[in-house]
């Protein structure tokens, strides 16, 4: 090889620091106000997720989420709406038997008749309107016979179709699909006798409910009076509990019937349990709020025509929507040591 021509070569600067020489170059510019408020609003983003997700950890909160989609995905509201219309509708004959009974009443009493005829001429100024509240009041006590029998035939009509329409809804939310199975179609003279008896059953508890809360109210009252404590003002508050609990059992024995007899399969005893117990309280309310919104309904001139129409169709509406929410709360509840029903599989 020949030597190198030029020997002396620029020797290789010993100080040079390539980090030291980055730190001199001129800072970069910062990054614009918007970016920085982008990331910013990112990462809230991202703790919401993560705070959602968590939530949704919980059981209570998953149960319920379970609960309200089955609810959506299975036309709760439009199978409540439904319920509403044809609860509505089963007024009708229940008024046409009212009439009925107020008759054979009154033809037994005609002391009673005249005195009913005598306030209302006294209450009513318009002579016009006394007029036809008399004429309805006579024609239903000489038809008491045959407005009976039509109100007893169309009562009875209107109810079995309404418990079948509040059964399907039911059963709508217990199944573990949404279509109905080939095993679930049934006959239709077997299932119009299935939706008489179980309206029968319903009366029946409607009847047992309604006899507990009376007799209940009356005990106490009597109790009450024969001891002395109504004076007592600390006690009143107590004596509405009272009462308040002793409500609150009889709802608990009618969707207690209601959603151990409807659905196809019985449903878990602790899904049972604790879904009857949210029907009660949640019926309760509902029962306190139409309690204290509806004088004011019908307080106005418009509200006295309409007012009662309009909280009778709210409280059906509302009883319709928590009994399937409730169904659905039972169908998706899911309890580790608990037993599933009948012919269904962990999920």
């Amino acid at each position: 090889m020949m030597p190198d021509s030029n020997p002396q070569r620029p020797t290789q600067d010993l100080d040079f620091d390539p980090i030291k020489k980055l730190e001199t170059r001129p800072p970069e510019a910062s990054p614009e106000p918007k970016i920085t408020a982008v990331r910013k609003t990112g990462s809230l983003l991202d703790k919401a997720k993560d705070l959602y997700q968590l939530l949704q950890q919980h059981p209570t909160i998953a149960h319920l989420l379970r609960a309200t989609e089955r609810f959506n995905d299975r036309l709760g509201n439009q199978f409540g709406a439904a319920i509403t219309y044809f609860s509505f509708l089963s007024m009708i004959p229940i008024l046409m038997l009212s009439f009925a009974a107020a008759g054979f009443i009154l033809v037994s009493h005609p002391t009673l008749l005249q005195d009913i005829f005598g306030k209302i001429l006294l209450s009513v100024s318009d002579p016009t309107l006394a007029a036809t509240l008399k004429s309805t009041i006579s024609t239903a006590v000489q038809q008491r016979t045959t407005v009976g029998i039509v109100g007893l035939l169309v009562a009875l009509y209107s109810g079995i179709n309404w418990m079948g329409n509040l059964r399907e809804a039911i059963r709508a939310q217990s199944r573990d699909v949404w279509e109905r199975k080939p095993q679930d179609e049934e006959k239709i003279w077997i299932k119009y006798f299935r939706d008489f008896v179980s309206l029968i059953g319903l009366l029946v508890a409607l009847i047992i409910t309604l006899s507990i809360t009376s007799a209940a109210g009356a005990a106490q009252q009597m109790i009450i009076s024969a001891l002395y404590l109504d004076t007592i003002e600390w006690l009143k508050p107590v004596w509405h509990l009272v009462g308040l609990a002793i409500s609150m059992l009889a709802n608990y024995l009618l969707f207690f019937w209601i959603f151990w007899r409807l659905p196809r399969h019985r449903p878990r005893r602790r899904a049972l349990i604790r879904g009857t117990f949210i029907a009660a309280v949640g019926f309760e309310v509902i029962k306190i709020v139409m309690t204290y919104t509806l004088p004011s309904l019908v307080s106005s001139p418009s509200g006295a025509a309409f007012g009662s129409v309009l909280g009778l169709l709210a409280f059906f509406y509302f009883f319709a929507r928590l009994t399937l929410f409730c169904a659905a709360w039972i169908a998706t509840a899911q309890y580790p040591d608990d037993r599933r029903m009948p012919g269904k599989t962990h999920r």
